[in-house]
């Protein structure tokens, strides 16, 4: 592994925005910053000059299920792979592999192929496993597959931690179940991620949730009981508790902008996690998918079943990124939300923030967002897959 120094590069640091800087690198991490531009003596260092674009640390994407025409519930291999290629294309170092509701044998088999590829990634670096179900209510179940929702069931859950080992960091379900609760304790013993989504939960039942140990809730707003003046839900409940993080949809479908300027006020950066949902539209554009079981029909890009609900979404993370600057929330809380606050979340202490001794996960951006390069661990990806359709 050869020593890098990034010269001319607009750094996005966890405070400060700087320019022109430059970045060292040894040893796969970032070892130092310095705020201005120096004659270096560049021996034994491969330089690189970043023209002043944008500097910010690679992504990390707690929510996606599939791109560019892969879906990682497929029973394959070779799908993981392939997201995790596009996923360094649109600036994301890091990714939970998502699952949708499904039978345990097709939740088994997707386990079984992260484990099977986990290390050996071309692109971006797999985090661990985020269960999106199966433990969802029927009346919020958004896409998700009526025929395989089911209440909490702790033995079933025992069974897919024995098989996943140390992998699963994130699970979503509706605390509002028979046995969800006991659910939310297990899974917080097991230091486990707990979030809610796909829930009718009142807003004493969610207080009670947050309470015992969930601490999340996965795209905010989309698949929940909405916010009534008598009747305030989840969404109310989260917005009180400190503790508790939000996944955001920025792609201006599943959340107008007001509302994801309301979410950065209230929780402020520190506890927004910008994710993409993508399905293997992502990448791919409009068309016609199978996912979850179900037929999904992409146009002008949102993904909907034939009844009109939305069925994930096709925004990649640099996307996210521009569209959450856009709103006029700031570039550096846009950052922080996009690498700081999931590498928080998920414990990844060296992840996520452009400091000394921090891992050289990096992506540049030029003035449209769009993905230069990706780095991660000190090493650039192979220039062929930041060439992945996008």
């Amino acid at each position: 592994m050869r020593n890098k120094i990034i010269l001319n590069a607009k750094v996005v640091t966890p405070s400060t925005i700087t320019s022109p800087a430059t970045v060292w690198i040894e040893n796969g991490q970032i070892a130092k910053i310095d705020e201005q531009n120096q004659t270096v003596n560049t021996n034994n260092y491969e330089v690189i000059d970043a023209k002043g674009q944008l500097l910010i640390p690679g992504m990390i994407d707690v929510h996606i299920h599939g791109a560019n025409g892969f879906d990682m519930m497929d029973g394959t291999e070779e799908s993981i792979l392939e997201v995790s290629k596009t996923c360094a294309a649109t600036g994301c170092t890091s990714f939970l592999v998502t699952s949708v509701t499904s039978s345990i044998e097709d939740l088994m088999a997707m386990i079984k192929n992260v484990k099977h590829v986990i290390g050996n990634e071309p692109g971006a670096k797999i985090a661990g496993i985020h269960l999106e179900g199966p433990y969802l209510n029927v009346k919020r179940k958004g896409m998700q597959n009526e025929k395989y929702l089911r209440h909490p069931n702790i033995e079933e859950m025992k069974e897919i931690l024995q098989e996943a080992e140390s992998l699963i960091k994130m699970v979503t379900i509706a605390p509002e179940l028979p046995g969800g609760m006991e659910m939310i304790e297990f899974l917080k013993e097991q230091n486990i991620i707990v979030s809610i989504a796909h829930s009718d939960a009142t807003y004493e039942e969610a207080k009670k949730a947050f309470a015992i140990g969930a601490s999340h809730v996965t795209h905010c707003f989309n698949g929940m009981r909405p916010i009534h003046h008598r009747d305030p839900g989840l969404v109310v409940a989260a917005f009180e508790e400190e503790h508790v993080s939000l996944q955001a949809i920025v792609d201006n479908v599943h959340l107008h902008p007001a509302i994801v300027r309301l979410m950065h006020k209230i929780k402020g950066a520190e506890n927004i996690v910008l994710i993409t949902d993508a399905l293997q539209a992502m990448n791919l554009g409009d068309g016609e998918y199978v996912f979850g079981g179900h037929q999904v029909t992409v146009s002008n890009g949102e993904a909907r079943l034939s009844d009109g609900t939305l069925a994930s979404s096709t925004v990649t993370m640099n996307e996210a990124l521009k569209k959450t600057v856009d709103t006029s929330i700031s570039l550096k809380d846009a950052v922080y939300m996009a690498s700081t606050t999931p590498a928080n979340i998920l414990g990844l202490s060296n992840k996520g923030r452009i400091l000394p001794k921090a891992d050289a996960d990096l992506v540049l951006l030029d003035s449209n967002y769009n993905v230069c390069w990706a780095m991660v661990k000190g090493e650039m990806v192979e220039p062929g897959l930041m060439n992945v359709k996008r």
